[in-house]
């Protein structure tokens, strides 16, 4: 999973999109340093999360509930959207990082929540990377099955099974530097 930086670009001086990427780090192309908050009257809506390698389902859903979530809530969209992207998942031959289809699933059910809570359920999903077919799969189904009200997914292929980093620090730092915070 790399860094969004066609996106990041398109909004980095606009204040009206509040843009967050999280991905592994360092990766291709290089871009997405947690000082890129944008610039001008963009100045504090780009959030960048770089993710050491093999951040999983636990530093995903930690990342999430102490960070993109809250800024999000104090950004307050009128609709989410989500580059959805599984290239994050364990078995994918190009990503460092450790997502399990069942990670994917909590994630859409917090990012679901969210846009009931701030935008009435306006959210829309763009389908992104993905280089293992049967990640890729199990993914896009999890994200649909969350969509439609299942509260568990299926996971054929189960978890990493790999030790995940401490995101402890970039939390903190993220939380501490980050203009909207």
């Amino acid at each position: 999973m790399h860094h969004g930086n066609g996106t990041q670009d398109c909004f980095y001086d606009d204040s009206t999109v509040f843009f967050c990427s999280t991905h592994a780090s360092p990766l291709y192309p290089g871009t997405g340093g947690e000082g890129e908050v944008g610039v001008e009257d963009g100045y504090g809506t780009t959030l960048n999360l770089p993710l050491p390698y093999r951040t999983g389902d636990m530093g995903f859903v930690q990342l999430y509930d102490k960070v993109l979530l809250p800024a999000v809530r104090r950004y307050s969209p009128e609709m989410i959207l989500v580059s959805a992207g599984y290239d994050a998942h364990w078995d994918d031959p190009l990503g460092p990082l450790s997502l399990s289809i069942t990670g994917y699933g909590m994630l859409t059910q917090r990012l679901m929540a969210l846009a009931d809570e701030l935008c009435g359920g306006r959210i829309v999903f763009v389908l992104e990377g993905g280089y293992s077919l049967p990640a890729l799969a199990g993914g896009v189904v999890a994200t649909l099955q969350t969509m439609l009200g299942r509260s568990t997914v299926d996971d054929p292929l189960g978890p990493a099974n790999t030790a995940e980093p401490d995101l402890t620090t970039l939390i903190r730092r993220t939380l501490d530097r980050h203009p909207i915070f």
